[in-house]
């Protein structure tokens, strides 16, 4: 009896260590490596994927993949592959997970590690929720791996030193197409051309 005691306390106190790692690797190595993981609205994914043109057989990266969420909405509504960089490991997994759990683990891949350190030169779309900061580093990054073509989605920053081609200003969302056309969000706002809708 007393063993069966201690199985269970030793099972319990496993499970605790496991939860408290998970949430520690969770929010800590986001943290860490420059910026926590902020989910985005499932309108916003949509109308970001919908101003990059993404088409079926496209391949989508998502640049701090989270939980998996853009991967999915790019598999599953819009019939592209589509690739996550993530840093935090629990985040990948979760990533894995629901695409699993919506069907469309075939087409999504999640890759752990830095997306300043990944070769993002098969993509056709560029999806990226980051801080000017992040849009800054990333910039020269981008410009020498993607090929004539490629489209850049970015929520919240625009990428300085580049004029996007469309801006929705509701959602914050600019987008960009490779080569950039050298310019700012200035340049853009000085142009004759209507908002996209």
């Amino acid at each position: 009896m007393n063993t069966l005691a201690d199985f269970q306390n030793t099972i319990l106190t496993a499970a605790a260590i496991f939860v408290i790692l998970s949430a520690a690797l969770w929010f800590i190595v986001p943290l860490t490596s420059g910026l926590p993981w902020v989910p985005a609205r499932a309108k916003r994914i949509r109308r970001a994927l919908q101003l990059a043109e993404l088409r079926p057989g496209e391949t989508l990266y998502d640049l701090g993949a989270g939980d998996g969420r853009v991967l999915v909405a790019a598999a599953r509504e819009f019939g592209a592959r589509a690739v996550g960089i993530e840093i935090s490991p629990i985040h990948c997994l979760t990533a894995i997970l629901r695409a699993h759990l919506a069907g469309v683990g075939r087409q999504v891949s999640v890759r752990p590690g830095s997306f300043f350190h990944a070769d993002l030169s098969g993509a056709d779309v560029i999806y990226a929720y980051l801080t000017s900061r992040q849009a800054e580093r990333l910039r020269p990054f981008l410009e020498s791996q993607l090929r004539p073509g490629a489209r850049v989605v970015t929520i919240s920053a625009e990428i300085d030193g580049w004029q996007p081609e469309q801006i929705d200003r509701q959602e914050l969302i600019f987008l960009y197409r490779m080569p950039p056309t050298p310019g700012s969000l200035a340049s853009y706002l000085a142009r004759d051309i209507p908002e996209a809708d």
